[in-house]
C-alpha cells in the first residue's frame, strides 16, 4: 500500500471489426487481461456486448490501479459473442492488442491494429484506448424518465435508450454511459444509474454534456429520436418535486417541418453528486477484512497416506491445499490487523464419536477456532489430517451459513467496519447444490465474499455455475443474488504459473465486491466523517 499508485480509467472503442455472423453483423465484446508473469494472463474485466456492430463504442470502462514503478502488461481481446456461456473460448475471436498500461497512460489516446494469434492483422480492425487519470471520487446518481417520445417502429412503439457523451479537448464527443433500452414504451422510466463525475464532465460543472435518445433495433441500426446539450449545473436543478426537463430535438425533423416542436421530453427527477469511497479508502479508513478458511476432507480426496491423495503432503512439505492456503492467505493477512483466522474442515468423521461433520474447527476447539496467521492455519491443517477419517458428502452450505451469521451481525453496524472473505478449497462436486445456492443468495445481501479453489482433476461445472459472471445466480425458489460474490478458480490452471498468479486471479474481483457492498448501502469507513451530498 506504500507504492505510488493512481487510478486510471480506460475507455474502449473499435472500428472495422471482422464480420463473423452470416445473417447479421458481429456482436463484439472486449475482455481485458493482465499478465501475471511469463505467458500467464488473468482476465480482470470485460465490457458489455454490443449487438450487430462492427464499430462498437463500449460504454463500460475499466478502472485500473496504475503503478508507476511496475511494468503492467495488458491484453485487449475482442470476441464475437455467440452464446450465453461465460467462457470466451467458444466464441469467435476478432483480434487482440497487447501493450503496457504505461504506454496507454503516456499516449492518453492509443489507436492500433487488432492482430490475430498467428501474428497477422485482423482485417482492417483497429482498437482505440482512451486513458484518463481519476483523481475525483465523486459520482452522480441519476433518476431519469421521458414522455411523448416519437414512435419509430412501424409495427409497434419505440424501444428507447439514452447515451451520455462528454466533450473531449479536440471538441469531439466521447460516450461515457448508455442506459438499458425500455421495450415498447414512449413514456419510459429507466432504472436508477450512476456515472463518475470525472467521466461525465471532467468534474467541470459547466462543461457541455450531450444526451441522445435512440430507438433500439436488434440489427444495430438504432434510430435517432432526439438529442440535447446541457451541463451539470443545469442538471443539478433536478428535484423530485420539480424535475429538470429538456426537449429532445431531432435536427432532420426540425429542418423539414415548420410546426415541429420536439420529439419528446426527457425529465431528470434526480441528479445528485455524492462521494464514493474506493477499496483503499475503506481499508485505510479502518475496515477490517476477516479471512475464514474451509477445507474439504471428503473421501474423494484419497487416503492422505497415499502419494496419489490430494491431501498427501509431499517430501518438500506441500500439496495443492497448502499452496492455495499460502498464496491467498499471504495477501489477505495484510488487511487483517489481529491475523487470527478461523479455519474449518468439512466432510470428515471426527473424534471422539466419529460422527460426520460439515463444519469442524481444524484445531478441534469450537470455543476458539482461530489460527494465528497463515502459518497457524497450515499447522492446524497438518495436525488435523492424521486425526480425522475422510468421508462425505461434500456440503458447502453449513460453513457458508456459519460465516453469514457473522456477516449479518456486521451488516447492523452504522459504518463499513467488517467484511468477511470465506476461502473454500475443495476437490469435487457439491452434494447440497440447492442449499448452497440458497446460502449464497442470502450471503449476497451481507458484507461477505466467497472464493472457491478447486484442486485435483474433477469436473467443476457446478462451481462455474455458482460464479455468477455468466448470469445471475438464483436460489431454488427463484430469488436472485443481488450481487456476484463468488469467485471460482481451478488450481490446475496455475500449476506451472508464478506463485503470485493464483492469488491475483482469485482476488481480482474482491476489491470491487467490497466497494459495491458498502457504497450501495452508503456506508462510510469507520474513521471518516459522514458522507455528505456534494452541492
Amino acid at each position: 500500500m506504500a507504492d505510488c499508485v493512481s487510478k486510471v480509467e480506460l475507455s474502449i472503442s473499435c472500428e472495422n471489426l471482422l464480420d463473423k455472423d452470416v445473417l447479421s453483423k458481429s456482436d463484439p465484446l472486449c475482455a481485458l487481461l493482465l499478465n501475471t508473469g511469463g505467458n500467464q494472463w488473468v482476465e480482470i474485466g470485460r465490457t458489455e456486448m454490443v449487438k450487430n456492430c462492427l464499430d462498437p463504442k463500449f460504454s463500460k470502462k475499466f478502472l485500473l490501479d496504475y503503478y508507476f514503478e511496475q511494468v503492467q502488461k495488458l491484453k485487449f481481446g475482442v470476441y464475437d459473442i455467440d452464446n450465453e456461456t461465460n467462457d470466451l473460448s467458444d466464441d469467435d475471436f476478432l483480434g487482440e492488442f497487447e501493450c503496457t498500461l504505461g504506454q496507454i497512460v503516456s499516449s492518453k489516446k492509443l489507436t492500433r491494429p487488432l492482430m490475430l494469434r498467428n501474428g497477422r492483422p485482423a482485417g482492417k480492425g483497429t482498437i482505440t484506448i482512451f486513458a484518463e487519470e481519476v483523481n475525483d471520487n465523486r459520482v452522480v446518481n441519476f433518476e431519469v424518465q421521458a414522455r411523448k417520445l416519437d414512435k419509430k417502429d412501424f409495427w409497434g412503439k419505440s424501444d428507447p435508450y439514452l447515451e451520455f457523451c462528454k466533450q473531449t479537448e479536440d471538441g469531439k464527443w466521447q460516450m461515457v454511459h448508455r442506459t438499458e433500452a425500455i421495450k415498447k414504451n414512449l413514456n419510459p422510466t429507466w432504472r436508477p444509474f450512476k456515472i463518475p463525475l470525472q467521466s461525465l464532465c471532467n468534474s467541470d460543472m459547466q462543461k457541455p454534456i450531450k444526451i441522445t435518445c435512440y430507438d433500439y433495433d436488434n440489427d444495430g441500426s438504432h434510430d435517432l429520436i432526439g438529442t440535447f446539450e446541457t451541463n451539470m449545473e443545469r442538471l443539478q436543478e433536478a428535484k423530485q418535486s420539480s424535475p429538470a426537463e429538456f426537449e429532445c430535438i431531432n435536427p432532420k425533423k426540425k429542418q423539414k417541418k415548420r410546426s415541429y416542436k420536439n420529439s419528446g421530453i426527457v425529465s431528470f427527477k434526480l441528479c445528485q453528486v455524492v462521494k464514493e469511497y474506493s477499496f483503499l479508502d475503506y481499508i485505510m479508513g479502518g475496515c477490517q477484512m476477516n479471512f475464514i478458511v474451509g477445507i474439504d476432507f471428503t473421501g474423494s480426496n484419497g487416503d492422505p497416506r497415499s502419494p496419489d491423495s490430494l491431501h498427501h503432503i509431499s517430501p518438500n512439505g506441500f500439496n495443492e491445499y497448502l499452496m492455495a492456503i499460502w498464496s491467498v492467505g499471504m495477501i489477505i493477512q495484510d488487511y487483517d490487523t489481529d491475523k487470527l483466522f478461523p479455519a474449518f474442515g468439512f466432510g470428515a468423521q471426527i473424534p471422539p464419536s466419529w460422527q460426520v461433520s460439515h463444519e469442524f474447527p481444524l484445531n478441534f476447539n469450537p470455543a476458539s477456532p482461530f489460527c494465528s496467521g497463515v502459518q497457524g492455519i497450515v499447522d492446524a491443517y497438518r495436525n488435523c489430517l492424521p486425526q480425522v477419517k475422510l468421508y462425505g458428502p461434500t456440503n458447502f452450505s453449513p460453513i457458508i451459513n456459519h460465516v453469514a451469521e457473522f456477516g449479518a451481525a456486521a451488516a447492523q453496524q452504522p459504518t463499513a467496519s467488517q467484511y468477511y472473505i470465506l476461502l473454500i478449497i475443495t476437490d469435487g462436486v457439491i452434494t447440497d447444490l440447492d442449499d448452497t445456492r440458497r446460502a449464497i443468495v442470502n450471503a449476497s445481501k451481507l458484507p461477505m465474499s466467497i472464493i472457491i479453489i478447486g484442486v485435483g482433476g474433477a469436473d467443476f461445472t457446478a462451481m462455474e455455475f455458482l460464479d455468477g459472471d455468466d448470469g445471475v445466480l438464483r436460489s431454488p425458489t427463484g430469488e436472485m443474488a443481488i450481487r456476484d460474490i463468488v469467485q471460482f478458480v481451478p488450481f490446475r490452471k496455475f500449476q506451472n504459473a508464478p506463485k503470485e498468479a493464483l492469488a491475483q486471479s482469485v482476488l481480482a474481483e474482491l476489491p470491487q465486491q467490497v466497494v459495491s457492498y458498502f457504497n450501495t448501502r452508503k456506508l462510510r469507513p469507520p474513521n471518516e466523517t459522514p458522507n455528505e451530498t456534494c452541492d
